[in-house]
């Protein structure tokens, strides 16, 4: 889109050529009161310099040389602000595609309406800048957030609360609202020409959360050290039972015993079960214990955005009409 925006430009300034001043002997002498507000408070001398500077301006326009015009208009500026300046500097950056310099000084060519262009290069003026409201996007972005550092394009606007209201070329911008402890709000995107996009960046605050109770993990760590312990009591169990077995076997069968009739047999079965059992014991401890320390782990605070307003609209876009055509215009004193 870009690319289309332009050749729109390049197509509309080949059809400009440069206008002259009138001769010096033309120009007035500066005027008393306020019959023309462009000429208040412009003595002769800034007159006389800004139309020099003006009409070696015009001279570099014709002869293609447009960083150097813009350079001599902006100069001449400085001694008198002057609409048909502004309107000749909007020609030589079209040339140097420009087009939000062009727009602005555009503006600045209108503000006192069509007396000091005359009526033809007042209506090619707002010609010219219709066309660029085809061809910009009028972007208009705000932030409610006290301290919030918003950027476009990596440059700082504005600090919230606050409001940015201009034109942007078409193309996908990088635009941030950033505030320490919140979650920064990005609205880059590819912004269409003529479109009217208003934003409304947010930063999301953070609060930190469990996924469970602060006390669920130690529970199942404590339920797992507790079945291990039962397991060791369980295994104490196991050992004096193995060791009766060893006595009596000692004592009563040096020479051959039934097992059964000295009880052996029970014996020995109950230590086996026992020592199942503790061995059971120890497997689920030891799992619970690890389920509670992998709980503990997951169960770490979490920033997580929290959005207050989650049903606010945050992002508009609206087209924009135009039109287009133009030439220079008539300096009038």
């Amino acid at each position: 889109m870009m690319r289309k925006a332009s050749f729109g430009l390049g197509l509309w300034v080949t059809l400009l050529s440069p206008w002259a001043l009138p001769a010096a002997a033309q120009s007035p002498q500066p005027l008393v009161g306020g019959e023309r507000p462009w000429v208040q408070n412009v003595s002769g001398k800034d007159q006389q310099a800004a139309r020099e500077l003006f009409n070696a301006a015009n001279t570099s326009l014709t002869e293609g040389l447009f960083v150097e015009a813009s350079e001599k208009y902006l100069q001449a500026l400085r001694h008198w602000d002057h609409p048909a300046i502004h309107y000749n500097l909007a020609l030589a950056l079209m040339k140097l595609d420009r087009p939000l310099e062009v727009h602005e000084h555009l503006l600045s060519a209108m503000r006192y309406g069509p007396e000091p262009l005359g009526t033809d290069k007042f209506e090619n003026a707002t010609r010219y800048k219709e066309l660029l409201d085809t061809q910009l996007v009028r972007l208009s972005i705000s932030c409610d957030e006290p301290g919030a550092t918003v950027t476009m394009d990596g440059q700082t606007l504005f600090m919230g609360p606050g409001r940015y209201q201009g034109l942007v070329r078409p193309g996908t911008h990088s635009i941030v609202a950033m505030k320490e402890g919140y979650v920064t709000a990005d609205k880059s995107q590819p912004l269409l020409p003529g479109a009217q996009v208003n934003l409304d960046l947010r930063p999301y605050r953070l609060e930190y959360q469990r996924r469970w109770p602060v006390w669920m993990p130690w529970t199942v760590m404590g339920t797992g050290l507790a079945a291990a312990a039962g397991g060791g009591l369980l295994h104490l169990e196991t050992s004096k039972n193995y060791r009766r077995f060893d006595d009596i076997v000692l004592e009563q069968c040096d020479s051959g015993c039934n097992p059964r009739e000295n009880g052996l047999s029970d014996i020995r079965s109950r230590g086996d079960n026992l020592q199942r059992a503790a061995y059971g014991a120890y497997a689920l401890g030891g799992a619970a214990f690890v389920t509670g320390v992998v709980l503990a782990y997951l169960n770490q605070p979490q920033a997580v955005p929290v959005n207050p307003d989650p049903g606010k609209k945050t992002v508009s876009v609206t087209p924009l009409l135009g039109g287009t055509n133009g030439l220079l215009a008539t300096f009038q004193f």
